[in-house]
């Protein structure tokens, strides 16, 4: 099996929102891949991960990042790889996460999703791959389909609950 997604986080201390990425892809059940890797600590590392990213067969790949946040942002001026940012709070209520992934300079897009957004990264991943693969798509709209249904379920679990001035 090989990784079509890797998920990337500066250090294991992330792992605890990043793994809501991998929660999702395991049940879409796209092979992935989670690594720690540090665009301070580790830029070399970065460097070889993400000009290799293309010839290892990586589809998309989530990177999330705390305060500075220049992992996903360095990831993506290397490599032509969809790269989608997560931004980590850690500092600031996230804010300085989210500014510093969400703002690129021109040519280097980095798709963010919400601060710790982890889960909706693996989904917007699965949703990227789907494009080119009819069984994931139908997988993906299974997902979807299903999350509506919750919805109208807790709606019907609403209209059980009983208050002297509700009106539904």
């Amino acid at each position: 099996m090989q990784a079509k997604v890797s998920i990337i986080m500066g250090s294991t201390s992330d792992l605890p929102i990043m793994e809501e990425a991998a929660k999702i892809l395991n049940e879409l059940e796209i092979p992935f891949e989670i690594n720690a890797l540090s665009a301070h600590r580790t830029p070399e590392k970065v460097e070889e991960f993400a000009k290799g990213a293309k010839a290892r067969g990586l589809k998309v790949i989530i990177a999330g990042a705390g305060m500075a946040a220049h992992l996903p942002g360095v990831i993506a001026a290397m490599t032509p790889i969809p790269v989608i940012g997560v931004p980590i709070k850690a500092s600031l209520d996230g804010l300085d996460s989210l500014l510093a992934i969400v703002q690129m300079p021109p040519g280097i897009p980095v798709a963010t999703v919400g601060i710790n957004g982890a889960r909706n990264a693996g989904i917007l991943a699965a949703q990227i791959i789907a494009s080119g693969d009819e069984e994931l798509m139908n997988k993906v709209i299974g997902f979807k389909e299903n999350l509506k249904n919750k919805i109208v379920k807790a709606n019907e679990d609403l209209k059980k609950i009983s208050y002297g001035f509700k009106t539904n």
